[in-house]
């Protein structure tokens, strides 16, 4: 078939300006969606008082924020009694089977109250927010109810809960006043055990796990308290500080990105505290801007790369010692990958890496590592041997990594390996 140049540059410029405008209504689209279930506060927790205020009482998805009134409620057990820090809450396979973020626990194992409040606090474990619901609550849905019920006698009138973690759930929904008003009673009423989410890093069965709070670790006087994320409501955030004797609270809905979230947050806070030394206390300030949203270069660039498509990527294979890396791929749709964790948890980039041995020698470190790819198989789909060359050139150590993990990806595939009794050690992208 033939066609003429001058008809076919016409046609294609038409489908070119065609094409842009129907990017750029999904960017305009995608930026109201974001527009519209952003929403922040700030209050001084001593007072109550609100120094910042923009669509407060606008219900969204609380995600991991739930695990707030969780905590809430555990410590209610502790402080009665009813519970202690070293008492042990069963797993069960319905704990078990939440979607990351995760601790990957097992049914039948075992957990203490005191692991599993560090996990919910750094980590943000689904699955031990379900162990703590059905010790606390018979079933995740009993406890769902106890958490609402909590809600309503805290004064958070637009709140119902639904399950224990924040995962998905269209009936679950929250504002930002209804949340600062949480924090507000948690740190009041349970001002002993509010430390707990000052925590950096625990360790749990000999691997160190280190907060999602990113915030807390960089802002003066930061000392908590909970990330959130899911992909209806956007990246959430509670925080709380203190300078002096002035303490405040900010919470922020629908950030666009985890480090912008963080950032508006700063600025937040910011503000917060300079309102407090100059003796100003609005109840519902004029909403300032919302520099959390992308502007539409960036809009355009994610909805580019969401259509780019994909290349293959190539089956490990031996290499040169100077190729250290060499990509995997697993089964297509395998259930071992955990790719869908920034979906449903707080947010991991895939920064994170296994050793599975150290050597003298370039080939036994790849056979190591190429041996441990085909026992984890789909947990690797998106991984890459990574020999890493250390030592001197005199006694050089080559240790089997293989690379390309979030944290749940890694913690599930050494588990794996340790089950199969291979040795097996995360390597943190953090330390």
């Amino acid at each position: 078939m033939h066609l003429s140049r001058t008809g076919f540059l016409p046609t294609l410029r038409s489908t070119l300006v065609g094409a842009a405008f129907g990017l750029l209504g999904l960017v305009l689209s995608a930026q109201t969606a974001l527009a519209g279930r952003y929403a922040s506060i700030v209050i001084d927790a001593n007072s109550g008082a609100v120094l910042h205020a923009s669509n407060p009482d606008t219900r969204s998805y609380p995600a991991s924020l739930t695990k707030v009134m969780t905590l809430f409620l555990l410590f209610d057990e502790l402080e009665s009694g009813r519970l202690h820090l070293n008492s042990k809450l069963a797993v069960s396979a319905h704990a078990s089977g939440q979607a990351p973020s995760k601790l990957g626990l097992e049914p039948g194992e075992r957990i203490s109250v005191q692991d599993a409040v560090l996990a919910l606090v750094t980590k943000s474990a689904n699955d031990v927010a379900v162990v703590v619901g059905e010790a606390i609550g018979g079933t995740e849905a009993g406890f769902a109810q106890m958490m609402t019920r909590k809600a309503k006698a805290l004064g958070m009138r637009s709140t119902t809960y639904r399950n224990a973690s924040g995962l998905p759930d269209l009936g679950q929904m929250s504002t930002v006043r209804d949340q600062a008003t949480l924090a507000r009673a948690l740190i009041t009423s349970h001002a002993g055990y509010y430390k707990y989410f000052s925590t950096r890093q625990f360790v749990y069965e000999g691997h160190p796990i280190t907060t999602h709070n990113r915030l807390m670790l960089r802002y003066p006087g930061a000392d908590g308290i909970k990330t959130g994320y899911i992909h209806a409501s956007g990246f959430n955030l509670i925080s709380s500080a203190k300078r002096a004797d002035n303490r405040i609270i900010g919470v922020v809905f629908g950030g666009a990105t985890g480090a912008s979230r963080d950032k508006h947050m700063g600025q937040l806070l910011d503000k917060g505290f300079a309102k407090l030394k100059r003796g100003e206390s609005v109840e519902m300030a004029e909403a300032e801007s919302n520099e959390d949203l992308p502007n539409i270069d960036d809009l355009v660039a994610a909805a580019q790369s969401a259509k780019a498509p994909t290349k293959p990527i190539a089956k490990a294979k031996p290499a040169k010692p100077a190729a250290k890396k060499v990509a995997m791929r697993g089964p297509a749709n395998s259930d071992d990958d955990d790719d869908d964790d920034d979906a449903v948890g707080d947010a991991d980039p895939p920064s994170w890496a296994i050793q599975v041995g150290a050597f003298n020698e370039y080939r036994p470190a790849h056979k190591a590592a190429t041996d441990a790819a085909k026992k984890l198989g789909g947990l690797v789909s998106k991984g890459s041997i990574d020999i890493d060359k250390a030592g001197s050139k005199k006694k050089p150590l080559y240790r089997a990594r293989i690379s390309g993990f979030n944290e749940d990806q890694a913690r599930a595939a050494c588990k794996r390996l340790e089950r199969a009794g291979k040795s097996c050690k995360l390597v943190n992208p953090n330390t």
